[in-house]
């Protein structure tokens, strides 16, 4: 994935006349999240929808460093139209986002029952 990004940076800049170059920045380890977690998330969106699509999170979100404090950590992703997310066109079907309320409703409860179990 990257050698693509690399390759369309290229045709682009070639395209514009301009530079481009990579380095890193920055980098952490993975950091999985919970299993059980991900199982009630995975349930209350099936529940929700009827089907689940999970998507390994990439970006370096506030749950990667939540996950790094030892924090039991999940994200739920709600469809973005065109694929496009983090940008100031980013937008989402009304009844997507109604749905989504659905789902995080039904994940919240499953969470709060199952802390409240470990106690």
């Amino acid at each position: 994935m990257l050698q693509e990004a690399k390759a369309a940076s290229e045709r682009f800049a070639t395209e514009g006349n301009v530079q481009v170059s990579w380095e890193r920045l920055w980098q952490i380890e993975p950091r999985p999240f919970h299993a059980e977690l991900i199982g009630l998330c995975d349930e209350a969106i099936r529940e929700t929808v009827g089907a689940s699509h999970r998507l390994p999170s990439g970006p370096l979100h506030d749950a990667a460093e939540m996950c790094g404090v030892g924090v039991p950590t999940v994200m739920m992703f709600v469809q973005s139209l065109q694929g496009i997310s983090h940008n100031k066109i980013e937008d989402t079907r009304e009844e997507h986002l109604e749905l989504c309320v659905e789902a995080f409703d039904r994940l919240a409860t499953k969470v709060m029952a199952w802390v409240g179990g470990k106690g």
